[in-house]
């Protein structure tokens, strides 16, 4: 990762246009091609960026041209770079879950019938170029479901399984895929969004999937 701190402006070039006037400003350059600008005010959210894959070109007049496969442009004109460093993350080893939502996760795909019957697993954290899905499995007429386990259900979780949805219905292997959104507790938005997407929603109840009054999990 490539980290620039750097007085400069910002002008995007695509479907639509956009400017940021000359600031003090962090650009992020990422191994996967991907260039963000932050400011010091937004939190995890970029001003502006270009997701991979795209090019980066660095002019001598100090400006970089950012470029994706639509043609789309990043211009970043520097004015003063005040930091310039690289640094090698190597591979991450992923998101650990807390203990809880790990636990419901190995929990239901040992008991993957409790979403109905005929349910049959594929395979625990399946892999995609964006982070595993949870479970993949197959309903009683073998169609592929992927499961999104939260401990808590709300609006960012059901994206995320959308995000997984549309890269997972790519696969001509495992087309059509449908979701299922899952948590302890599922807060009424959620719900709401989840529905109008065609996502089941299925409220867990972790004492059940131990064996413990087993008749408490409801499927939505």
């Amino acid at each position: 990762m490539r980290l620039v701190i750097a007085r400069c402006s910002v002008d995007y070039a695509g479907r639509l246009t956009a400017h940021l006037p000359s600031a003090p400003r962090l650009i992020l350059v990422k191994a996967d091609g991907s260039v963000s600008i932050h400011a010091d005010d937004r939190a995890y959210k970029p001003l502006n960026w270009m997701s991979p894959p795209c090019t980066l070109k660095e002019g001598e007049d100090q400006v970089w041209t950012v470029v994706n496969k639509a043609g789309e442009k990043l211009i970043i004109t520097m004015e003063e770079v005040l930091h310039d460093s690289s640094h090698e993350l190597g591979v991450d080893p992923g998101l650990i879950k807390d203990g809880v939502e790990a636990h419901l996760q190995e929990l239901l795909a040992d008991r993957i019938e409790t979403l109905g019957a005929g349910y049959t697993l594929i395979r625990r954290e399946y892999p995609t170029a964006i982070g595993p899905v949870d479970i993949l499995c197959r309903d009683a007429d073998g169609g592929t479901i992927a499961v999104e386990i939260k401990r808590r259900g709300e609006i960012d979780g059901v994206e995320q399984l959308t995000r997984y949805l549309e890269l997972l219905n790519r696969d001509p292997h495992l087309a059509p895929v449908k979701g299922v959104f899952a948590a302890q507790e599922i807060k009424p938005q959620a719900r709401v969004l989840a529905t109008d997407r065609g996502m089941s929603c299925v409220v867990l109840d972790y004492d059940a999937l131990r064996g413990i009054e087993d008749d408490k999990l409801r499927l939505f």
